[in-house]
């Protein structure tokens, strides 16, 4: 048996009902039509049934064609619908109004039959090919991040793999006690380091048995630092950059959650920041109580840095995932862009939230927020 394909819709507003019954002659073997007698009830219709074209006049009471078309364009739902006017005004005046608001095309009265078909169809095959080349462009942006992912992701990981591998090979050559722990003590950050990529990669993936589902256990937060310390330390040393820790005495020193993930966010941050920022350069990190109650602390952590900075344009990207700044300082520094949208993500699971104030070649400022039981 053979299923019909759907038909393309057209919604026809019009407050006479000689127009629409004479519009819905014209179309209705062609197409799915829809009714409207005014302005707001047509803004309904159209974010309800999201038609093909819209059919609209402009001379109607209360709120007429030109306020009709302004609210649509101004709809997220509606703006890219194509709306032809169909009126007995001709003047020059009125169709330069309308075409500055968004109309597509103009249908004069009194109606020819061919000509409402003929621009109806137009129309609907326009909006077609711009939806498909929209599409396609779409598709092929999203194949290059992806490819372009994989690559940064596979050049991140075969970086510490080839340190690991390095270190190993001079701890077999050397006889030198003091020189095969200096070696493995590379092999520890580079280990660290190549594991925190892997969970990340994990978690983006959804791999994870436990991908960003949050523990509640108790913890403490000075062990829950120990643990982001552990990893970073390391790093900020071989750069020879002082690593400064602030956090109010006010805040609980027991909690319960997920000890693990919190630590997760830290380290991506300071890791971050320890990236961006040069040799001999400053990293603090803040800690304090936004909001308390009987069983609840919300807490900000401040990350901050006197690194390269961001640029405005491209802040709010970092948080994307497979997004990073432009591809002068990824070639540079390195990164594959999974630290901050796992973070992101792990933020919000705690009821909190993640922003970034920067400015270039003055550093930048990470902050996020959570909200954590007493312990």
């Amino acid at each position: 048996m053979m299923v019909d394909e759907k038909k393309n819709s057209v919604l026809i507003v019009d407050d006479e009902r000689a127009n629409i019954i004479a519009l819905t002659s014209f179309l209705e073997s062609d197409y799915e039509i829809y009714v409207s007698l005014d302005g707001a009830e047509a803004i309904e219709a159209a974010e309800e049934f999201l038609p093909d074209v819209i059919l609209l006049d402009i001379l109607m009471p209360e709120m007429d064609g030109y306020d009709t078309i302004a609210k649509l364009k101004s709809s997220d739902k509606t703006q890219h619908i194509p709306v032809i006017f169909i009126t007995g005004l001709t003047t020059s005046e009125n169709e330069r109004k309308g075409l500055a608001l968004g109309a597509a095309d103009y249908i004069a009265k009194p109606f020819s039959a061919d000509i409402v078909k003929l621009r109806v169809d137009n129309q609907i095959k326009i909006h077609e090919q711009m939806r498909l080349l929209i599409e396609s462009e779409i598709a092929e942006n999203n194949t290059r991040i992806q490819t372009d992912f994989l690559s940064r992701m596979s050049h991140e990981m075969l970086t510490p793999m080839n340190s690991i591998i390095g270190m190993s090979q001079l701890i077999d050559m050397t006889g030198d006690l003091s020189e095969a722990k200096r070696f493995n003590k590379e092999i520890k950050v580079e280990s660290q380091r190549l594991l925190g990529q892997i969970h990340d990669l994990l978690d983006v993936s959804g791999k994870r048995v436990d991908a960003f589902k949050l523990a509640k256990l108790p913890f403490s937060f000075k062990s829950m630092f120990k643990i982001a310390l552990k990893v970073v330390s390391p790093v900020s040393n071989k750069k020879k950059q002082t690593l400064d820790f602030e956090v109010v005495p006010l805040v609980p020193l027991n909690f319960v959650g997920d000890e693990e993930r919190l630590a997760q966010v830290i380290t991506n941050l300071l890791l971050n920041a320890i990236k961006f920022t040069p040799d001999h350069g400053e990293i603090k990190l803040c800690g304090y109580i936004l909001e308390e109650d009987l069983e609840t602390v919300t807490i900000q952590i401040d990350i901050i840095d006197n690194g390269i900075g961001i640029a405005k344009a491209e802040q709010e990207a970092i948080f994307h995932l497979f997004e990073q700044v432009d591809k002068t300082v990824t070639r540079v520094y390195g990164g594959a862009g999974l630290g901050l949208p796992v973070a992101k993500r792990i933020v919000e699971l705690m009821d909190g939230k993640i922003w970034v104030e920067s400015e270039l070649g003055k550093g930048s400022k990470f902050s996020f927020t959570c909200k954590l039981k007493k312990g």
